[in-house]
C-alpha cells in the first residue's frame, strides 16, 4: 500500500508527465539528428574524404563461405566500423545540442537570480526574501554577541 501511495504522489506532482514529454521530445529529436547526420553530414563528409559510404565501411574477419549451390555454409564476420563512426557523429551532434540548451538555461537562470540586474524584473517573493535578509543583517549587526 505504501508503494502505491508513493507512486500516486509521484504521478500527481507532474514528474511522470514531465518525464514522458521529455522522452517523446528526445525520441523525436534523435530521429531529426539521425536524419541530419545520415542525409546531410555524412554525404558531405564522404565527399571530402573521397566519396565513401561510411555505412559500408567494414573490416572483414572471415569471408562468407558458400557451397556449390550458392547456399551460405558459413556466415561472414565483419567489424562494421563505418556504422560506429556514424553513430559517434550522431552522438556528437546530440551532445553539442544538449550542451547548448543547458548553457542557455544556465545563462537565463544566472540572469534571473542576479539581484543587481535591473533589466529582468525580480519576482515579488524574491524581493520580500531579500528585504527580510537585509533586515536580519541590520538587526544582527547592532546586537552585542554573547
Amino acid at each position: 500500500m505504501n508503494i502505491l501511495k508513493e507512486f500516486k504522489e509521484f504521478a500527481i506532482k507532474g514528474n511522470v508527465f514531465d518525464m514522458a514529454i521529455g522522452i517523446i521530445i528526445g525520441t523525436a529529436f534523435s530521429k531529426v539528428v539521425t536524419s541530419l547526420v545520415n542525409d546531410l553530414v555524412m554525404p558531405l563528409l564522404s565527399l571530402f574524404v573521397g566519396k565513401i559510404n561510411f555505412q559500408n565501411l567494414a573490416y572483414i574477419i572471415r569471408e562468407e563461405v558458400k557451397d556449390g549451390q550458392g547456399n551460405v555454409v558459413q556466415e561472414m564476420i565483419s567489424l562494421k566500423y563505418g556504422s560506429f563512426i556514424q553513430a559517434g557523429i550522431d552522438f556528437l551532434v546530440i551532445a553539442i545540442a544538449i550542451f547548448a540548451v543547458v548553457r542557455l538555461f544556465n545563462h537565463l537562470r544566472r540572469k534571473a537570480n542576479n539581484e543587481e540586474d535591473t533589466t529582468v524584473p525580480t519576482p515579488k517573493n524574491i524581493e520580500l526574501l531579500a528585504e527580510i535578509r537585509d533586515l536580519l543583517k541590520e538587526n544582527s549587526s547592532g546586537c552585542p554577541k554573547k
